[in-house]
């Protein structure tokens, strides 16, 4: 349930009904809005009597919240929330661009792409030192020394960085060289990752899984959250459906309605979700359209002879040429595109 104070409320009543509240062994998220302060409850609620709560100075009304997330909830939180992610962020009037290569395959390449991809406008460096294959025989990421080299890489150009982890000891590395973690699609409901994920105390992104509902998007979100990490990002990715002309489904409207449904900024994967660098470009525009907080698009020197997924990496020219027209786009929904 929330708890809707009346416009101005008092401080402490706010914070006598906080007490109420905790006092009956349920946990509480606080949103001050400009003229509204919203209490979330997390909890049994059958240990509170609603007669009680009404009875509280300066309570308004009382609003079940029949979703099984919460702390995503835009119920809960209904300011849009920005994440900060090393020297940048990602949320409301900004539109982020993460990129880089699927995997990293050596310190020159990344450093080399690293340089490409900050002169166009990216302010996040996505690499991947993990990689959770289809096939056992493909390969898998050079692990923490990849990191290491993500670690080069920011301190060279300065650009903020990511790389997805796949397991306990993967985050372990992760927090000592990157700015935050992915979760990937393959592993949105490995419940036990998303919990360490959110007691790593970096930001995550959270992509969603291959076949998942958005419903089951936000309560693998709800998982990091609840483990007292507020600092989460959605990926939508692509969904697998019966199409093969794409590699996956791009989901286009998840954008729209996670907007309506939760506070978390969202973001975009054209790369993944298409498979097909030409597709990237126009289902990049797309997402800006409809008002996506970033992008996450993958890029290569030399993407005939990629290690993973050279089929829809970008080269540094079609980059670039992407983020000049993407400038309009940002400017039509309002958000700030690196000049």
């Amino acid at each position: 349930m929330i708890i809707v104070m009346k416009p101005k409320a008092a401080e402490e009543n706010i914070q006598a009904v906080i007490r109420y509240i905790t006092e009956n062994g349920l946990q509480t998220h606080l949103s001050k809005g400009e003229e509204v302060t919203i209490i979330g409850v997390v909890g049994d609620k059958t240990r509170l009597a609603s007669e009680n709560l009404n009875s509280f100075k300066d309570v308004d009304r009382i609003v079940p919240v029949t979703e099984s997330y919460k702390l995503a909830n835009r119920k809960f939180h209904p300011d849009p929330t920005s994440v900060k992610v090393g020297n940048t962020y990602i949320g409301p009037g900004n539109l982020t661009v993460m990129a880089g290569p699927c995997a990293v395959e050596s310190e020159e390449q990344l450093l080399t792409i690293a340089r490409a991809v900050k002169k166009s406008g990216a302010t996040i460096l996505r690499g991947g030192a993990y990689k959770p294959r289809t096939s056992p025989y493909s390969f898998q990421g050079l692990e923490e020394e990849g990191l290491k080299y993500m670690q080069t890489a920011k301190a060279e150009t300065g650009l903020s960085t990511i790389c997805e982890v796949v397991s306990q000891e993967a985050i372990d590395a992760a927090v000592k060289y990157v700015d935050m973690i992915q979760i990937g699609a393959r592993n949105m409901q490995n419940f036990y990752l998303l919990k360490e994920a959110g007691r790593s105390g970096l930001p995550v992104l959270l992509k969603r899984g291959l076949s998942a509902t958005i419903d089951e998007w936000l309560n693998a979100a709800e998982y990091i959250i609840a483990e007292g990490n507020p600092n989460v990002v959605l990926c939508e990715r692509g969904i697998r459906t019966f199409e093969t002309a794409t590699r996956n489904t791009l989901d286009i409207s998840a954008v729209a309605v996670m907007k309506e449904k939760t506070h978390l900024p969202i973001i975009v994967d054209p790369s993944h979700s298409t498979g097909v660098y030409k597709y990237v470009p126009p289902m990049a525009k797309a997402a800006v359209a409809c008002d996506a907080d970033g992008l996450m698009i993958e890029v290569h020197n030399d993407p005939a002879h990629a290690l993973s997924d050279g089929p829809q990496s970008l080269t540094f020219e079609k980059f670039d040429k992407l983020c000049n027209e993407l400038k309009p786009f940002a400017g039509l929904v309002g958000r700030t595109f690196k000049e």
